[in-house]
């Protein structure tokens, strides 16, 4: 099994203690984002769970436990979003100058194959032109390619819940013209760049499609091929590979104007109070009325040499 930790909120940076309380109690609850007194009650080890994927835009909190969870006996890697925007967009987050700096420590720390760059997600408005873009990419390319492999883009999705000014569509033909120039620039800089998730076509661009839960990464890092298969509960293009996410929608903190996973600023603090770092399920814990289904964790790995 994979976890994922997580797609719905940022873990790593608000959430490390309960992780940790959780991998070494080898349990946790997840409550049903769909159907809400549906609980999945998973148990699981370092020996049942194949790798982690932290997805966060800041990981310093739990930056000084990463040596803890390795000596756990836990493989995992990062996806580790970092825009160019202020806090206008990312009202809550650190200045992006110690979060590059953090980027830099991390990958220093776990090695840069472990270390994803989130590129994502493009937003174009009055201030955030095309140009604005271009020179913010080239720099962080400059800052961040000693210190990863490769970088993931997407362009911002307008959901119904978004109302804000500082949002707009983007034309197929502004994505064209930014694509062709951040696949040249990464490529420039030693860096594979992917999309996620994305209608429009960047092979031509030299943009290849992402899977975030990434099949072919894990396997190198843990050195042994995974029976698994494709996670049919994401969107359509997605590449990713099946995983358990453990987080919860409604209780991200980073205050980002294009956030998917969160109704509001004030209904993700209202959550975060009933949060108890001691607690098995992230926000709360059961109640009357739930169903709760066990879920072992099983290995995907494949461990027996294969003769053809």
């Amino acid at each position: 099994m994979i976890l994922s930790a997580s797609r719905r909120t940022d873990i790593p940076c608000y959430y490390e203690r309960w992780l940790l309380n959780r991998l070494k109690a080898g349990r946790v609850l997840v409550r049903n984002p769909m159907n809400p007194n549906r609980v999945s009650r998973i148990t699981f080890s370092s020996e049942t769970i194949d790798c982690i994927v932290f997805w966060t835009k800041d990981p310093a909190p739990l930056m000084p436990h990463l040596e803890t969870i390795r000596n756990m006996g836990y493989e995992f890697y990062f996806q580790y979003t970092l825009t160019p925007y202020d806090q206008r967009m990312e009202k809550n987050l650190r200045d992006k100058e110690d979060r590059t700096e953090a980027f830099i420590e991390l990958s220093k720390r776990v090695g840069k194959e472990r270390v994803v760059w989130r590129y994502d997600p493009i937003i174009l408005n009055s201030f955030l032109t095309l140009d604005y873009h271009r020179q913010a990419f080239i720099r962080l390319c400059e800052k961040l390619s000693p210190y990863t492999e490769c970088v993931t883009i997407s362009f911002v999705d307008l959901y119904p819940k978004l109302k804000t000014d500082l949002l707009r569509p983007i034309t197929p033909e502004e994505m064209a013209v930014l694509s062709e120039y951040i696949g040249r620039t990464a490529r420039e800089y030693g860096l594979v760049p992917k999309a996620c998730c994305e209608a429009m076509d960047f092979s031509s661009c030299g943009i290849g499609s992402a899977g975030c839960i990434d099949r072919s990464r894990i396997e190198k890092l843990i050195g042994c091929p995974l029976a698994i298969g494709p996670d049919k509960n994401q969107r359509a293009g997605c590449g990713c590979v099946e995983s358990v996410d453990i987080g919860a929608y409604d209780t991200c903190l980073n205050g980002c104007v294009y956030c998917y996973a969160n109704r509001g600023p004030d209904t993700a603090r209202i959550r975060f109070e009933r949060h108890d770092p001691l607690g098995e399920m992230l926000i709360g814990g059961l109640q009357e009325g739930d169903k709760v289904t066990e879920k072992p964790a099983v290995s995907a790995k494949q461990t027996q040499l294969s003769l053809y």
